[in-house]
């Protein structure tokens, strides 16, 4: 399989030079999520609202270039406060729990003081 380009339409994407996804042979890159629901062109207060939201935008952007979910091999987790890590454990295990891919977690800042963590994943493409 050919690379190819998956983008959100968000005008980021364009300005910065990057896409949502890409896949690269047996395996999709998914950049850094987070908690912003496009639909509402809102984001929560609340972590764990914002952990469901990336894993909805992840979904997306896997299922349009042909993966999902459960094909997913490695996760980064980056948040701003450690202590936000242990509540989001329940929606980790929710979307992850039949991967059970390899994490790792990161404390680090994010561009907006809004996101309390953003979410990194590869996942294989549906024809490896």
């Amino acid at each position: 399989m050919g690379r190819k380009l998956i983008s959100s339409g968000s005008e980021f994407e364009s300005k910065i030079g990057y896409s949502r996804a890409v896949v690269d042979g047996e395996y999709v890159f998914v950049s850094g999520t987070t908690g912003y629901d496009y639909q509402s062109m809102s984001i929560s207060d609340d972590v764990v609202e914002q952990a469901e939201q990336c894993f909805k935008n992840i979904a997306k952007a896997l299922l349009e270039a042909g993966s999902n979910l459960d094909r997913i091999v490695r996760v980064h987790y980056i948040f701003p406060d450690k202590s936000d890590f242990e509540p989001c454990w329940p929606v980790f295990k929710k979307y992850l729990g039949k991967a059970r891919p390899a994490v790792t977690m990161f404390v680090a800042g994010l561009l907006d003081e809004k996101m309390k963590l953003e979410i990194e994943v590869t996942a294989r493409a549906s024809n490896s």
